[in-house]
């Protein structure tokens, strides 16, 4: 009988990795940290390619099932525009989708690799073949950022986090609003990384969107501890108030996912698992992460274990 004290809350596919670069149609360096959503009874991940200059640029697979017989789009879907968008010269990165109900699209959340660092860009789609830009909507540095599904009063809000010049203060995850996704306000703090010996001291940042459970908005986050053999990428969970999510309700004293395996372990970025999508089907959660910035992963969780073990170990007296 298994020992069921040190269950993993997360499952590992065991076909990992399910794409890497030579599953692409065209020549690139890396494929990772991939935005999810469901469209026309199929599983859509808007890629993030690097090709063998080093810029970025965000590729569609779509997948019946979510986990086998992907069909990768031909060529990259969303390139960097720097003649009509200057911000993105150097690429854009790691999307966050999220559905709009309300509006019937999905808005993309990316990060646009500046001359003067990276930032917070927005663009929204019906189709992921054809894309609107909304343009970069916060400075550098900033980064990890996705909005939530609905509006709060009249706001949309938003989750980002953007890293202070000034040494020593750390880089947490904030929230902002905005009546219209492009002028955005009343930012504050929302988490605030460790400090210390903790997992997450010193820097955190989103990783999927927000996702709406019974008891409040279930965030996945990603925090980087500076070790002597470099950074360690690992994801905690928090939860925020359904009605208000300005307040955090739960937050994890325990990392749930880390670098394990060869795929995650070594790569162009070494020890690192980075989620910037999940699919819910019911229970069903399939997380799809960046392995070591080289290739896509995917893990699979119960929503309903996650929120359990989050009340357990519940460490917001250790903010």
């Amino acid at each position: 009988m298994s020992d069921q004290r040190f269950k993993e809350l997360f499952t590992r596919y065991p076909g990992n990795p399910i794409i890497r670069a030579t599953d692409l149609p065209y020549k690139a360096n890396s494929v990772f940290n991939a935005g999810a959503t469901l469209i026309d009874g199929e599983t859509l991940l808007l890629m993030r390619v690097e090709d063998r200059r080093g810029i970025s640029h965000l590729t569609v697979a779509r997948s019946l099932d979510g986990i086998t017989n992907w069909r990768i789009d031909p060529g990259p879907t969303l390139s960097p525009s720097p003649q009509t968008h200057p911000e993105e010269v150097w690429g854009i990165e790691d999307p966050r989708i999220t559905y709009i109900e309300e509006q019937k699209l999905w808005v993309v959340a990316y990060t646009a690799y500046s001359k003067g660092g990276p930032l917070v860009s927005l663009a929204t789609t019906r189709d992921f073949k054809s894309f609107e830009r909304k343009g970069a909507v916060m400075p550098p540095e900033d980064k990890d950022a996705a909005l939530f599904p609905v509006r709060f009063g009249s706001r949309w809000a938003m989750l980002h986090r953007p890293v202070p010049a000034f040494p020593g203060v750390g880089a947490h995850i904030w929230i902002s609003f905005s009546p219209d996704m492009k002028h955005w306000g009343d930012h504050q703090i929302l988490v605030t990384a460790r400090r210390g010996s903790w997992w997450d001291a010193n820097k955190i940042g989103l990783s999927p969107p927000p996702l709406r459970t019974e008891k409040g908005w279930l965030i996945l986050y990603h925090g980087v501890r500076t070790t002597a053999g470099g950074c360690l990428y690992r994801l905690g969970l928090a939860l925020l108030d359904l009605e208000d999510p300005t307040k955090l309700i739960a937050r994890s004293s325990e990392w749930v996912f880390a670098p394990e395996e060869d795929y995650e372990i070594v790569g162009d970025v070494d020890k690192v698992v980075f989620p910037c999508g999940w699919v819910a089907e019911g229970d069903e959660l399939r997380l799809y992460y960046g392995g070591a910035d080289k290739c896509l992963a995917l893990a699979t969780a119960r929503i309903s274990e996650l929120l359990d073990w989050l009340e357990t170990h519940n460490g917001m007296d250790w903010q």
